[in-house]
């Protein structure tokens, strides 16, 4: 065999350290990162509700004041649509509320006009039968009168009933105002949530038809990961238990959450989301909620589909590790959009 030389020797035992110290380091690091006992964790991405801004009825779209990717705020007008037909049909229904509130006027005047007569009437019916006592009238006259004191009490009664069917009247016309204007305002399509538009599906002079979807948005109020835990962890989970979410491209960073759904029943993990050999297990799934007020400070640097990890408390006694304590907070200052993410966030 023959004899190594001094260089080969000497680049031996290099390499031999460097491949003890290479895999130390790994050792060392996955002691680092080992989480404790009472702590679970599966793999996720952060995702969001979509919101659809949609016609209730079919109109034309007028304008639309979002592109896609615009961040919106809840009650920013997103879309209008055009309403003319319907402006006509309110302009209509006031005229008949006009025209109602006019009769019903009438019927308060004949009411006046009415109870008027009534007074005279029953004043002259006293004088006719006071004359008759003294002999200075007749039983006709006195008739006369009785008879009229009836028929204007009769006028009354109807003068009263035509009043309040025009006030009823009034009101139907003027739920049909309320109705149109609702219409009408329900043609202008407003963000229910702060968000950002995803997709624009619509555009100016084209129809929608009764239910139409004009935009998608992604609802920044409701920004969560789920991940998948085995059935001895998912059974000592509780909702509201305390939870972390880290992204994959900011590790050293972490986003406080809390467990607010577990799955009650078994189902197989998605590919997307686990390893093979865990797609093969039956596994639960865990919904960890971030809180609203922490999505809303960062919402300009929120992406959904980023990849991460989800970590639980499955345990309440549990105490996080210190790499799970760097936490992102409310009181930091949000990233500038556009911006490299030095500064703590959540996407």
């Amino acid at each position: 065999m023959p004899k190594l030389s001094r260089s080969v020797k000497i680049t031996i035992v290099v390499i031999a350290v460097a491949a003890v110290a290479y895999f130390g380091w790994q050792f060392w690091q996955s002691r680092q990162n080992a989480l404790p006992s009472g702590i679970a964790s599966g793999n996720g991405r952060i995702e969001a509700k979509l919101i659809d801004a949609s016609a209730k009825e079919p109109l034309r779209v007028k304008e639309i004041l979002v592109s896609e990717g615009d961040l919106v705020k809840p009650g920013q007008v997103l879309v209008r649509l055009d309403t003319t037909t319907i402006d006509a049909q309110l302009a209509e229904a006031n005229a008949k509320v006009a025209a109602t509130e006019e009769d019903v006027a009438v019927a308060r005047a004949a009411i006046t006009s009415h109870k008027a007569e009534i007074q005279l009437a029953e004043i002259e019916q006293v004088r006719i039968r006071k004359l008759l006592a003294y002999g200075a009238s007749s039983q006709r006259e006195l008739d006369v009168r009785n008879m009229k004191v009836k028929t204007t009490n009769a006028d009354l009664a109807a003068a009263v009933s035509r009043l309040a069917a025009a006030e009823k009247d009034v009101a139907v016309a003027q739920a049909n105002v309320a109705t149109i204007q609702t219409r009408i305002n329900d043609a202008t399509l407003v963000s229910p949530a702060l968000g950002r538009v995803l997709y624009r599906l619509a555009e100016p002079g084209e129809v929608l038809g009764s239910g139409g979807k004009a935009l998608t948005l992604v609802n920044l109020e409701d920004v969560y990961m789920e991940i998948y835990l085995p059935s001895r962890e998912a059974a000592a989970l509780k909702n509201g238990a305390d939870a972390r979410i880290t992204v994959d491209y900011e590790p050293g960073r972490a986003a406080q959450g809390y467990v607010s759904f577990v799955s009650p029943e078994a189902q197989f993990t998605p590919k997307a989301v686990e390893t093979k050999s865990e797609r093969d297990k039956l596994m639960f799934r865990v919904k960890i909620q971030v809180p609203e007020a922490l999505v809303t400070h960062y919402a300009e640097g929120i992406k959904t589909g980023v990849r991460g990890v989800g970590y639980v408390k499955v345990e309440d006694s549990a105490v996080w590790p210190d790499w799970l304590q760097n936490l992102v907070s409310v009181n930091e200052p949000a990233p500038k959009p556009g911006a490299a993410p030095a500064e703590p966030q959540v996407k």
